[in-house]
C-alpha cells in the first residue's frame, strides 16, 4: 500500500521534545488539584474554575510548540496533564482550518478556553450552535449537561487551539476528526507520542512562583 504525505503527517506524532512545563501552565494546573481537592460541589469546582481558565488562556505563553502542532485539515487532542489519581485530565484541542473533531465524552464536567482562534461546537456544515468562541473565551459545562458536541474551528485557514479539563480520566474517550468538509475519520487516541507524554504531578511538584 503506499503511503501519501498527507497520510503520514496525520498519522506521525511531532517529533520534538515538550520541554519542561511551562510557568503558567503549571500555575494553572497546581491550582486545579487543589481546587478538585477542596471543592464542596461541581458548581463550585465549575465557578472557580472559570476563572482560573480565563487566566490561563488571557496570554499565548502557556503551551509547548509540541503540543501545538496541527495536522493539515484535521483535528486532534494532546493530553497535557494525567493526574494519578484519576480527577480530572487537562487537554489541548488543536484544530487545522476549518478542521473538527468529534468527541465521544462521557458523563463528566467540563471547563473549556479559547487559547488561540475561535471554535463552535458543532460539526462544521452542520447547524450553527450558540456562537463560536473566541480567543480568550470560557465556557464550563456540569456533568449532567451530557455528552458535549462536536468542537469545530471557526476559522477557515488558521489554526484554532481549546484547552480543556475534564472531570476525570478520559483516555477512552472516542476521538473522530472531521474535515473542513465534514468526512469523520476513524476513533483515534491522543496525538502525543513517545517523545511528548503528558506532564503528571513529579513536573508540577516543584516550587511555584506567584
Amino acid at each position: 500500500m503506499t503511503t501519501t504525505a498527507t497520510d503520514a503527517a496525520q498519522a506521525d506524532p511531532p517529533t520534538g521534545e515538550r520541554g519542561p512545563v511551562p510557568p503558567a501552565l503549571k500555575r494553572f494546573i497546581w491550582d486545579i488539584q487543589s481546587m478538585v481537592e477542596l471543592a464542596d460541589s461541581e458548581r463550585e469546582i465549575l465557578l472557580i474554575g472559570r476563572d482560573l481558565m480565563t487566566r490561563l488562556v488571557a496570554s499565548d505563553d502557556c503551551l509547548p510548540a509540541v503540543f501545538a502542532d496541527a495536522s493539515p485539515a484535521r483535528g486532534r487532542q494532546f493530553q497535557l496533564y494525567s493526574d494519578g489519581e484519576e480527577r480530572f485530565t487537562v487537554v489541548a484541542s488543536v484544530l487545522a482550518g476549518g478542521a473538527g473533531l468529534s468527541l465521544d465524552q462521557p458523563g463528566v464536567w467540563e471547563i473549556v478556553g479559547m487559547l488561540r482562534g475561535a471554535a463552535a461546537r458543532r460539526l462544521p456544515g452542520g447547524p450553527e450552535g450558540a456562537g463560536a468562541l473566541e480567543k480568550g473565551a470560557v465556557e464550563a459545562r456540569l456533568s449532567k449537561t451530557g455528552p458535549s458536541a462536536a468542537l469545530a474551528n471557526a476559522l477557515a485557514e488558521d489554526v484554532s487551539i481549546a484547552i480543556h479539563v475534564y472531570g476525570g480520566a478520559i483516555g477512552g474517550m472516542t476521538r473522530r476528526s472531521v474535515s473542513p468538509e465534514g468526512a469523520i475519520g476513524e476513533g483515534e487516541p491522543y496525538a502525543n507520542g513517545e517523545a511528548t507524554p503528558p506532564y503528571d504531578i513529579f513536573t508540577i511538584q516543584t516550587e511555584i512562583k506567584d
